[in-house]
């Protein structure tokens, strides 16, 4: 049984493991971070959020010595999965860590009604 966990993640009870829900393709256990099994691109803050206004000091854009943007990509079919804002040299997030047993008993009771 697969349930989806964002727009393009699933998580596979069975295997426990995550699942791009665009392709099916694997990325990795469910225990561990499904980041470590994208392709990331690091994206210039400039390129994502181009200065709104010409001052140089109160441009709007992150200040990349303090900010770098990541995004995640299913490496099959290439859907974004994620991106996140970290400061330069911080590891990416884990930003999810589910209870997979609980997970698996409560759709076990849920298939059986």
């Amino acid at each position: 049984m697969k349930l989806r966990m964002m727009q393009t993640l699933d998580i596979c009870l069975e295997q426990e493991t995550w699942v791009c829900h665009r392709c099916n393709h694997t990325l990795g256990t469910a225990h561990e971070n499904y980041k470590h099994h994208c392709l990331v691109a690091e994206v210039p803050v400039e390129e994502a959020h181009p200065p709104m206004i010409d001052d140089k000091v109160y441009s709007f854009t992150p200040d990349k010595d303090y900010c770098r943007l990541l995004e995640f990509y299913c490496p099959q079919c290439a859907v974004v999965i994620e991106n996140e804002y970290l400061p330069p040299g911080h590891p990416v997030s884990n930003d999810i860590e589910l209870d997979i047993a609980a997970l698996k008993a409560r759709y076990a009771e849920v298939s059986n009604d």
